[in-house]
């Protein structure tokens, strides 16, 4: 079995790069039976060169987007590198293509403007035939509020696509910071695919691998 995991660039480089998490992330995955295709996003360091780009040259959204894409690449590179040879050689950019998934680990990045690597991850799951995405993002559920600005948020366990979209919204733009890309989640309903969104912790990441108890959000 395929599993899709969407890896939140704020995960593989929240301030520095997380080189203790990418090694218990690497040992994990190797240690699993299935076969993983891991959809790197671009995070913090995406959205860094997006703000510079904004400041200097004004509100331009497909440079923004390209800008995001470069920086999704970059991480992609450094996951295929920490896989070596368990890994497809080629980086994944277009997720409709036909794909060549022959060894353990298939490695992606950002596509084109006007999505975001959580619709990519949605799409390259329709089109190798898997049903689950398991987004690693920076925080350990969906909440009915920011978390960061509300203390009285609550953690939700399981919600609907419908659901999540009401709280979210359903518009998109380069470096929208949410659990789920809204056109990703318009996407993965029509397509019946379910989502788990965990924050970082590996063993918890283990628990959702392995069907077991987790800390986290499941969409369907």
């Amino acid at each position: 079995m395929t599993k899709i995991i969407s890896l939140g660039g704020s995960i593989i480089v929240p301030d520095a790069i997380d080189t203790e998490f990418l090694k218990r992330f690497r040992d994990l995955i190797l240690s699993h039976d299935d076969k993983f295709a891991i959809y790197c996003g671009g995070g913090s360091i995406a959205r860094k060169y997006q703000k510079a780009l904004a400041e200097v040259v004004g509100e331009d959204k497909d440079k923004l987007d390209w800008m995001g894409i470069s920086a999704t690449h970059l991480n992609a590179f450094l996951i295929r590198s920490i896989f070596k040879d368990v890994a497809e050689d080629e980086i994944i950019k277009d997720p409709t293509l036909k794909i060549k998934f022959d060894k353990k680990v298939l490695v992606a990045g950002g596509w084109k403007p006007g999505w975001s690597t959580d619709y990519d991850s949605v799409l390259l799951a329709k089109n190798i035939g898997a049903d689950t995405v398991i987004n690693l993002t920076n925080v350990d559920h969906i909440y009915d509020k920011d978390p960061r600005k509300f203390k009285d948020a609550k953690a939700i366990k399981e919600l609907s696509w419908d659901n999540l979209l009401l709280l979210i919204g359903e518009d998109w733009k380069p470096g929208l910071n949410a659990p789920f890309d809204p056109i990703a989640a318009k996407k993965a309903r029509e397509l019946g695919i379910k989502a788990y969104v965990v924050g970082k912790d590996i063993d918890n990441l283990k628990n959702v691998l392995s069907g077991k108890e987790f800390v986290g959000t499941k969409i369907r």
